[in-house]
């Protein structure tokens, strides 16, 4: 059965990279190339634009809701090096109150840390670099520098729940990990301790990945007793890393054999059972992992702009 899924107008005047719904799905962030990033207000299906917001240089590839707990914080990230935070406050009237320009090149990914530790922001760059940003009390950023080791750019990075697997730390909270996907193939965990971050490479004597890892997407972990990320590829693939326990090996499955064309971008459901995989032949694939093990697609997007297929039994 087709289902015919809502359309609009988002008056940009180029391709659009990203589009992200707030934590109450009520508001409808899009970053274009158009060096701009409009906000819409959602009611139902209908969406009306709230602002646009400039300061970027060049095409914006990324945006990222900060939690609500924190108020209405909307990061960006552009090809012009530069992360931009705006605030809205009071309602309707956004002002952007942070500029982060560490970066050398491209900044290609941004995201939030979960609340729980704070306010904190991950940027992944074309540089090689991660830069760790954390809001401290006196309202500046603390930047932390981050070298993600590859000489060739990082294109993804994404937290790990705070109910991710972990080893118990002193402070009760388990310790602060993101992985990221970088143009050197690799995808790596990377941990915080006081001796600073501790990188993990997935994988490292045989990458399974062949071309540059576009995405990387860390699982919420309700209800899953395993830690799990899916990585997408230059190579066509998608891969599923499982990690069994703490500190032990992560073990890759290939969703299904090579795509029809490079995969840009994998995104978990909020209670990640379902995983949305969006590649450059213009579609977006649904995946859900069966009682066997395996994984099964159980619906796609198609051009004409309508959602087909059902859960499939397994």
């Amino acid at each position: 059965m087709a289902t015919p899924l809502v359309t609009f107008d988002t008056q940009h005047d180029d391709m659009i990279h990203d589009a992200q719904l707030d934590y109450y799905s009520r508001k409808l962030a899009t970053a274009s190339s158009d060096r701009s990033i409009k906000v819409w207000d959602v009611q139902g299906e209908v969406y009306t634009l709230a602002a646009t917001l400039n300061g970027h240089e060049g095409p914006v590839w990324q945006c990222a809701w900060a939690h609500p707990k924190f108020g209405v914080l909307l990061a960006s990230c552009s090809y012009d090096g530069k992360v931009l935070i705006h605030r809205e406050s009071p309602p309707g009237v956004w002002t952007p109150i942070h500029e982060h320009t560490m970066h050398d090149s491209s900044v290609n990914s941004v995201a939030w840390a979960p609340h729980e530790y704070g306010l904190i922001l991950g940027c992944a760059s074309a540089d090689g670099r991660v830069s760790v940003l954390t809001h401290q009390d006196d309202d500046t950023w603390l930047t932390e520098p981050v070298d993600d080791g590859s000489r060739l750019g990082c294109n993804a990075i994404s937290w790990a729940p705070v109910t991710a697997l972990s080893d118990a730390a002193a402070s009760g909270m388990p310790p602060l990990k993101f992985v990221t996907g970088s143009c050197d193939n690799n995808v790596r965990v990377w941990e915080r301790s006081e001796a600073g971050w501790t990188p993990t490479t997935l994988g490292e004597q045989d990458p399974p990945h062949k071309d540059w890892v576009r995405d990387v997407a860390w699982a919420p972990s309700t209800g899953i007793s395993s830690n799990v990320i899916a990585s997408c590829s230059e190579d066509r693939t998608v891969l599923i890393w499982t990690q069994a326990e703490p500190g032990g090996p992560w073990e890759p499955t290939r969703l299904r054999e090579p795509f029809d064309a490079p995969v840009w971008r994998v995104s978990w459901s909020i209670t990640g059972n379902l995983l949305a995989v969006s590649s450059g032949d213009h579609k977006v694939t649904l995946w859900k992992q069966a009682l066997n093990g395996q994984w099964d697609q159980v619906s796609d997007v198609n051009d004409a702009g309508a959602q087909e297929g059902e859960a499939k039994q397994g």
